[in-house]
């Protein structure tokens, strides 16, 4: 998983510092200065982009706009694109949405906090425009919450015209204690965060038959991996995730390909992006790709008004051979 013998043994010992990591990368500057983690990315033509994040700055689903590509610059919004949230919700920590074009609606996929329990549920709301504001469904898509609750939903098409969500059953939250609530793979206690895939209707809210479980942690992933997104290119399946805890600087951004939706997945021999390398930034991670696989946006730890937060960030990619590099 590392990019040095260095790296290698500290990620293993799992007791890394900033400090302590090789920090040869180039410098890559945040797009905002805002707190924006948890960043997906819809185009909408003409060399226009949006994107969206986490709950903040007032808002359920934060949402940015660029007409001039990726690169910026981008303008917070003041839209309020989920005003309510389903009735199982407390419409507390509204996470990680990502919108999609499904038919002629768009539909805004959300984590958000239960009334039962705390733990989290994804679900799906609608709306006519991009922009919303988005109706919610009355039921969830998935909680899973004997399992600990189910987090980070993302949407994709395949070539056949059918309709997918990936999502991480939250395993971490009901975990023994440790980074982020759960112990390391294959440390006594430790509890699986498997990344799911659930077939959906045309609608892109209408579950069709069971979830499939395509990937959970293994020993270079800490206590967990989430975050999860599905592209399609040149036949190959490529779901990127992050692993390790986004609060500590071991968060990565990784990638794992498949010549089938639901797998076998085969996770890359190292990450894309951890701390320090290939750029000059800490704790990358929550990265979603272009549908084209040409760019990536993700979020990384930056300075917002004193404090520590996470800024957006994009790079284009190149995907060959069944290797993600950034370009």
């Amino acid at each position: 998983m590392s990019l040095n013998i260095l790296s290698t043994t500290l990620l293993l010992a799992g007791s890394i510092t900033a400090s302590v990591l090789p920090r040869a990368g180039t410098e890559l500057k945040p797009l905002m200065t805002v707190d924006f983690p948890d960043p997906a990315v819809i185009g909408i033509g003409n060399g226009a982009w949006l994107s969206f994040a986490t709950n903040g700055n007032g808002k359920r689903v934060q949402v940015t706009k660029t007409t001039s590509g990726l690169g910026g610059p981008w303008n917070l919004l003041d839209n309020d694109l989920l005003p309510t949230v389903g009735s199982w919700s407390t419409g507390h920590n509204t996470w990680a949405p990502n919108v999609r074009r499904v038919g002629s609606k768009y539909v805004l996929y959300y984590v958000s906090e239960a009334k039962d329990g705390g733990k989290h549920c994804v679900a799906a709301a609608v709306s006519d425009t991009v922009l919303g504001p988005y109706k919610p469904d009355d039921n969830p898509i998935a909680c899973h919450k004997e399992k600990g609750g189910a987090i980070d939903i993302s949407g994709f098409t395949d070539s056949d015209g059918k309709n997918y969500v990936v999502y991480k059953i939250d395993g971490n939250s009901i975990g023994p204690g440790g980074s982020c609530g759960n112990s390391n793979y294959g440390s006594p206690g430790s509890v699986p965060t498997p990344l799911m895939l659930q077939e959906m209707g045309s609608d892109g809210t209408t579950r069709v038959g069971e979830p499939v479980h395509i990937l959970d942690k293994g020993p270079y992933d800490g206590p967990l991996i989430e975050a999860p997104q599905i592209i399609k290119k040149d036949g190959l399946y490529i779901v990127f995730f992050s692993s390790n805890c986004y609060s500590t600087t071991l968060y990565d951004i990784s990638y794992a390909t498949s010549t089938s939706l639901r797998g076998p997945y085969k996770k890359a021999a190292k990450p894309l992006a951890v701390t320090g390398n290939p750029f000059d930034l800490t704790a990358p991670g929550g990265a979603q790709a272009t549908d084209d696989g040409r760019s990536l946006v993700f979020h990384a730890d930056c300075q917002v008004d004193g404090g520590k937060k996470r800024c957006l960030y994009t790079k284009d990619i190149k995907i060959e051979g069944g290797i993600v590099r950034f370009v």
